[in-house]
């Protein structure tokens, strides 16, 4: 989340060096739209995204909203390389074209057409692909061992604290997260729970039920968190047996354990659907019977969560448990995190759930009623150990590590 924060700032830092640069006179909002300039000149635009493809001169970018724009890097054009972070243009390296890749970020500024699908670029400041998932990474590792991920149980605005609930086999578990004037807040628009749709948000967005992911430093006891940032979202967790799906219409009716009702959820294209493995099963089992410390969404230990884009619960490299070479988290080490065996467990589609199928899932309300954000089936022996599993292994609804599957860095 420091990546995501950190290039906001970055970004809006960069429209002003390019608007500078392209003759703009003033600062303006970091939005890629076409710019008024004095009677008789041409249009000038910015435009921010990632290069899709590259052809002699011309860029083919897509941007952060809007169709494709055909960028032509012109002979003279400034092009210049600046670290994830860096909010100073003067600590930017001159490149030259040839040093720019499928993947990076670039921030353009120039002529644009007057259909505005190309651009004639004055000015190209890039953020390479590689530098940002090293940044990304980096980030990700702190997430997880100083985050914490839980549901809202109460706010204090007088305060600006926030009390998560932990769920655990153990028994849920209170963590008092601290906010002030410094902490970044951003929430998660209805019917999103991907990390690049997350917009600046305020303590008071924040609601009783709601789950928060929050970054900072514990306190000895792991009992409080100064917050450096949080992000807050409207999720429902359910967890029960498939009654029946329509591929037709995209929706599953499941019956819930926990509320003992039925409920209807429509699969998305960003929905992440899973299977968890045998292997798996049991070791969210043997956690279970082990220590009961620590929880699916406290993170990295038994005190403090993982950040989870696939941008909220990622998996480290070699998480075995996830499909990777390392020893995962699991009954030996006192700690089980399901989201990070999650997000690395290969994807299904509807066709593969059917009738009789336990699933754990969460939601997000949207225009046409709850829609899935995470799924993941394969839990009949965890449902049948442990009814209430839906509340003691709560799924993120989002993954921390990057954005509809992959947040990349985007600023």
């Amino acid at each position: 989340m420091h990546t995501r924060s950190t290039f906001i700032v970055t970004a809006s830092v960069l429209v002003f060096i390019i608007g500078a640069t392209t003759g703009l006179s003033s600062a303006v909002a970091p939005a890629p739209a076409p710019q008024q300039s004095a009677p008789g000149n041409p249009p000038v635009r910015r435009s921010l995204g990632t290069i899709k493809a590259i052809q002699g001169n011309t860029i083919t970018l897509t941007p952060d909203s809007g169709p494709e724009v055909a960028v032509a890097v012109q002979p003279n054009a400034r092009i210049l390389r600046l670290e994830p972070g860096e909010k100073d243009l003067k600590n930017a390296t001159p490149i030259q074209l040839q040093d720019l890749q499928v993947g990076d970020r670039i921030l353009v500024g120039g002529v644009a057409s007057a259909d505005s699908k190309s651009l004639a670029a004055s000015v190209v400041v890039a953020m390479k692909h590689a530098d940002l998932e090293a940044r990304q990474k980096e980030e990700l590792q702190d997430w997880q061992k100083r985050g914490v991920d839980g549901l809202v149980k109460t706010v204090d605005p007088a305060k600006g604290t926030i009390m998560l609930s932990i769920p655990s086999f153990g028994g849920a578990k209170e963590v008092s997260v601290h906010t002030s004037k410094s902490t970044v807040m951003l929430r998660y628009p209805p019917g999103s729970a991907n990390f690049v749709d997350a917009k600046p948000g305020s303590f008071a967005d924040i609601r009783a039920g709601d789950q928060v992911h929050a970054l900072g430093n514990r306190s000895a006891d792991g009992s409080e968190l100064s917050a450096e940032e949080v992000v807050s979202g409207t999720f429902r967790n359910v967890a029960g047996i498939i009654n029946s799906v329509d591929a037709s219409s995209g929706t599953i009716d499941v019956q819930d354990v926990l509320s003992k009702k039925s409920v209807k959820v429509k699969v998305s294209a960003d929905s992440q659907l899973r299977k968890l493995p045998a292997e798996a099963a049991r070791l969210v089992l043997g956690f279970k019977g082990g220590s009961g410390e620590g929880s699916a969404g406290s993170g990295a230990n038994s005190s403090s969560g993982p950040r989870g884009n696939e941008r909220p619960a990622s998996s480290p490299p070699g998480d075995a448990a996830a499909g990777g070479g390392g020893v995962p988290a699991g009954p030996r080490s006192g700690r089980f995190d399901l989201n990070r065996v999650v997000s690395r467990l290969p994807a299904v589609g509807l066709s593969d759930l059917h009738k009789g199928d336990a699933v754990m899932i969460v939601t997000t309300e949207g225009p046409g009623g709850d829609v899935v954000t995470k799924l993941l089936s394969g839990v009949e022996s965890v449902l049948q150990a442990a009814p209430g599993a839906g509340q003691a292994l709560m799924l993120a609804p989002w993954n921390l590590g990057g954005a509809p599957s992959g947040d990349n860095g985007n600023p």
